[in-house]
């Protein structure tokens, strides 16, 4: 699998990357172990998580396989830090809670590091520079190689990256995980642009707008899919409607002209855009996970990539658009 840097680091990662989100719920240990081995067999390194993924488990389980089933040095980590199951706060990027959710991350990882170590989300109730200032603590001591943030607006991005710059001995932002696909382009009015200016690396989540961009969803919610899920179907449902309905035609369209599947060409349209370091995929189980890996061979002609940014396209007037020819 090719492998690309992450901004403008050192850090090569696989232009695809394994997320964990259902781990130690809806994917137990046994599935678990059978997508890493099909994953490094295919080239990949890059396994996505977090503290909050089943309340831990997902973590927990990743370290189990890194005692005796992969080797801690095949694997690029990341997880992630700054949710928490409170419901008057859902995020907490105070450098307290950040450090300490780290120390309890490594402990359940069973390893005295992680190569990314991301920020979930921005926290309005606590001062940027006090969430910064953990990143630096953490890459200073060791705990983490790069670190990143997450679910961050374009302001945000560009004021984290910019404090990062502003002095030396600070860590740079590698990372910016954020939710792209098809059916959600909603980054490219202001994170995308400021993350190439800033040379920040995104790692584009749910690249398959949860699932839906399969094709699954066409004719009814299949009863094993996240759908279906107790825990994920209100995540699926915001793109079950009728507008997400015309672009996954498109998408199907197009697979059935190119004698691929609806997977293969909404995986293949995220994973080369500009700024795309590796989507992150999530699967159930290594069969789904090795249909995800064979569009390593899938370069999507230029015009049906035109073909589906103009039926997926977000609506982007002012400012985006020069105010006089508005």
């Amino acid at each position: 699998m090719e492998r690309r840097h992450l901004g403008r680091t050192g850090l090569r990662v696989s232009r695809l990357g394994l997320g964990t989100l259902t781990w130690g719920r809806d994917t137990g240990e046994h599935d678990a172990a059978d997508m890493v081995k099909v994953y490094l067999e295919a080239g990949g390194n890059l396994v996505d998580t977090a503290d909050v993924y089943a309340d831990g488990g997902a973590e927990y389980l990743l370290g189990r396989l890194l005692d005796g089933v992969v080797p801690r040095e095949e694997l690029v980590i990341a997880t992630k830090a700054g949710s928490v199951p409170d419901p008057d706060r859902r995020f907490d990027a105070s450098r307290g809670h950040l450090l300490s959710a780290l120390d309890a991350s490594l402990r359940r990882l069973g390893t005295d590091y992680v190569d990314v170590w991301q920020v979930h989300a921005f926290d309005h109730a606590t001062p940027l520079e006090e969430t910064l200032q953990a990143l630096d603590i953490a890459v200073a001591s060791g705990r983490t190689r790069y670190v990143g943030v997450s679910n961050f607006c374009g302001w945000q991005l560009a004021k984290a990256a910019a404090w990062q710059l502003a002095a030396a001995g600070r860590t740079p932002l590698a990372s910016i995980q954020m939710e792209y696909s098809l059916l959600q382009r909603g980054i490219e009015r202001e994170v995308l642009p400021a993350a190439l200016d800033l040379g920040v690396g995104l790692l584009p989540s749910s690249p398959l707008g949860r699932g839906v961009l399969t094709g699954k969803y066409r004719h009814g919610v299949p009863q094993d899919s996240r759908g279906a899920s107790e825990h994920l179907a209100a995540f699926v449902e915001p793109y079950l409607d009728a507008e997400a309905r015309g672009i996954v035609d498109a998408v199907t369209t197009a697979a059935d002209g190119l004698a691929v599947t609806a997977l293969h060409v909404a995986l293949a349209w995220v994973r080369d855009r500009p700024g795309v370091v590796a989507p992150i995929v999530g699967a159930r189980n290594a069969k789904q996970l090795s249909a995800a890996l064979s569009v390593e061979a899938l370069t999507l002609p230029g015009e049906i990539c035109a073909a589906l940014d103009d039926v997926s396209a977000p609506l982007h007037r002012y400012p985006d658009q020069d105010w006089s020819t508005l």
